[in-house]
Parts: C-alpha cells; sequence; structure tokens
C-alpha cells in the first residue's frame, strides 16, 4: 500500500544537486537503443512501486521479528523467576527437614507425645509442619507445571522468532533484487534523456499507470519522498546569479507530480533544464519541473493535483539525480517567486 503523504528528510546542500553516489553503469547499459522510451519509463515506475512495497514488507517483517523477539526476552525472564522461587521452595523444604532432625524428628510421633512436656503443644507444632509441607508440596507441584508451560511458550515463541527472521531475510533478498533492476533501469531511462537533450526533441509522453491514490487537497508537494538541497536564492557556481527554484533531491524515475490542477503550457527537451515541464494553474501562477529523465503528459494536457506528470532525472546543467520545482508568474524564466513559501500558502509543509 502507497502512503500518500511522507515527511521529508531536510538536507542543506550548497548546490543545486547532489553529487551522483554511484558511478553510472558503462555506456553499452544506457545507449539510445536500449528498450523503447515508453518501455523504459514504464518498467521504471512499476520497479519503483514494487520496490517501495517491498521496503514496506520487509519493515513490516523486522517490526514483527523484533516484537517476536521482545517476547522470547519477557518469556526467559519469567521462566528465570520461577526458577528462583522453586529454589527458593527447595531450599525452604530442606530447612525444615533440617530442623525436624535436630528436634527428633527421627522419633516416632507417639514416642515424642510421650517425652513430650505438652503433647497438645506438640500436636499444634507437627499440625503446622504438616500444613506447611502440603503448602510446599502444593507451590513446587504449581511451579514444575509453570515451569513446563513456559518452557513449551518460549519454545514456540523462538521459534516463531527464527521463522521470522527467516522470512525477513527473503524480503531483504527480494528487495535488493528489485532495487538492483530499478537502478539499471534508472542509467537506461537517463540514457534515453540524454539523447533527446542533445538532440533537442523530446520523444513524446510516456502515460505512465497512474497509481489509485486520491488527493483530497487542492495542492501536493512535487515528489512523495525527497531530501530538501538547493534553495531558491541560494548561491552557487551553477547558476550565473542566485538560484530560482528549489530542488528535491530524488533517484532517477522517482514520479513526478502536479503540484495542483493545470494545463501543460510546455514540455521541452534542451538547454540548461534539460527536460522540463511547465504547467499553468487557474491563480495565474505557473509551476516548473525540470531536469527530468521522461515525461508523461504533452503539451495542452490538463492535470489534477497529484498527477503524475514525469519522472525524475539528470538532464541539462545538472550534477546529480534531482527534480528542480520553480514557481513563476510567467511561464519563462525571470519571473520566479519562493516556491516553499507559496506551497505553504496553499497548505503544502515541506
Amino acid at each position: 500500500m502507497r502512503l500518500t503523504r511522507r515527511h521529508p528528510l531536510l538536507v542543506a546542500v550548497s548546490l543545486c544537486a547532489l553529487a551522483v553516489l554511484a558511478a553510472r553503469p558503462a555506456d553499452g547499459d544506457h545507449a539510445p537503443g536500449h528498450g523503447s522510451a515508453s518501455g523504459i519509463s514504464a518498467q521504471v515506475a512499476r520497479l519503483y512501486e514494487e520496490a517501495a512495497a517491498a521496503t514496506e514488507r520487509y519493515e513490516a517483517g523486522r517490526r514483527a521479528a523484533e516484537k517476536q523477539k521482545a517476547e522470547v526476552r519477557r518469556l526467559e525472564k519469567r521462566l528465570d523467576r520461577e526458577r528462583r522461587e522453586m529454589a527458593g521452595l527447595h531450599e525452604e523444604l530442606g530447612r525444615i527437614a533440617s530442623s525436624q532432625y535436630r528436634s527428633g524428628g527421627g522419633l516416632p510421633l507417639a514416642a515424642h507425645m510421650i517425652l513430650a512436656d505438652d503433647p497438645e503443644e506438640l500436636m499444634r507444632g507437627q499440625r503446622a509442619v504438616w500444613q506447611a509441607e502440603l503448602s510446599l508440596d502444593r507451590a513446587i507441584e504449581k511451579s514444575e507445571r509453570a515451569e513446563e508451560r513456559l518452557a513449551r511458550d518460549e519454545g514456540k515463541a523462538a521459534a516463531a522468532w527464527k521463522a521470522l527472521q527467516k522470512r525477513n531475510a527473503e524480503l531483504a533478498a527480494l528487495k535488493q533484487d528489485i532495487e538492483r533492476k530499478l537502478e539499471t533501469a534508472r542509467w537506461k531511462l537517463q540514457g534515453q534523456a540524454d539523447a533527446s537533450v542533445a538532440a533537442g526533441a523530446c520523444r513524446g509522453a510516456v502515460r505512465l499507470e497512474q497509481p489509485e491514490t486520491r488527493f483530497t487537497t487542492s495542492w501536493v508537494a512535487p515528489v512523495e519522498t525527497y531530501a530538501l538541497s538547493a534553495s531558491y536564492g541560494s548561491g552557487g557556481a551553477m547558476w550565473a546569479n542566485r538560484h530560482t527554484g528549489q530542488d528535491f533531491a530524488v533517484p532517477i524515475g522517482t514520479p513526478v507530480r502536479a503540484v495542483g490542477a493545470g494545463t501543460v503550457v510546455k514540455v521541452s527537451c534542451g538547454g540548461a533544464f534539460g527536460i522540463e515541464i511547465v504547467l499553468e494553474h487557474a491563480d495565474g501562477y505557473h509551476t516548473q519541473y525540470a531536469h527530468l529523465a521522461a515525461v508523461a503528459v504533452d503539451q495542452g494536457d490538463r492535470v489534477s493535483p497529484g498527477q503524475w506528470i514525469g519522472q525524475s532525472g539528470t538532464s541539462g546543467n545538472s550534477t546529480g539525480p534531482h527534480l528542480h520545482f520553480e514557481v513563476r508568474v510567467t511561464p519563462e524564466t525571470g519571473s520566479a517567486v519562493d516556491p516553499v513559501s507559496w506551497l505553504a500558502r496553499r497548505g503544502v509543509s515541506l
């Protein structure tokens, strides 16, 4: 099950984009001829969802295993406590037996009564001893039953924990396999994006299968899970003056969402922004989504809040995978406003 909103991890980064963390595969692995644009885009989108689902299953399994392990520890502590109590009962029984021996416990009761100064007092003492022995026997029997029961419970809990650990290892292996495939597909997608930018022509919209998630708000963040990097107005060698948008550090192929309802007024595949999309919203503002690896809309399309309109990448003037998000008064550069405060006024907190 996909989450509709996740809390972002705030990261202060001075550059427009994060540096690439891992070296790209060999050129042959992401050459434009490897698979169609639509096929690779759809594959990346599918693997992205599968990776998210696998991560959720793995985390759920890990939490269940930790809970079961805690139950094993609780039962072990309880079993140790019962064993200590039973050891105390055995010690008490030995003390009573020694006391009886020192007081002539080896003689028959009739002889004790003949020799006693007060036979009635002797009988009262003897009844107390009998009652103590009976209580002790019952306590030991109860403790032994409890130990057997706890031992069984402990064994079951330990077996369940081991089974969960095994299942979790399987889930981890599945998760890693999906992520490996996803990483390979991401760079193939980026290879096609680089070819499009070099040619200055887009390959056309890839109609991605939209998730079932329906948003109840009019405005959303442009990506679901992210780390904030370069902010609006920050300086850096990547820009002529100041940074004109907010960067979201995300892996290649991450679905990019329309922040609100609007119309696609521009789809471009060249220049510093690489592959970019510009939307016009009803209030007259425009939003830009740049450095993409693929687009899922065409110029003139109407989009709804949260709709997937493309996939993130590192095309154009970019040093690493990220989404450059910009809010403008006009469709063109040079009219940007602070996107963080703009979204905040519409109920979206980054």
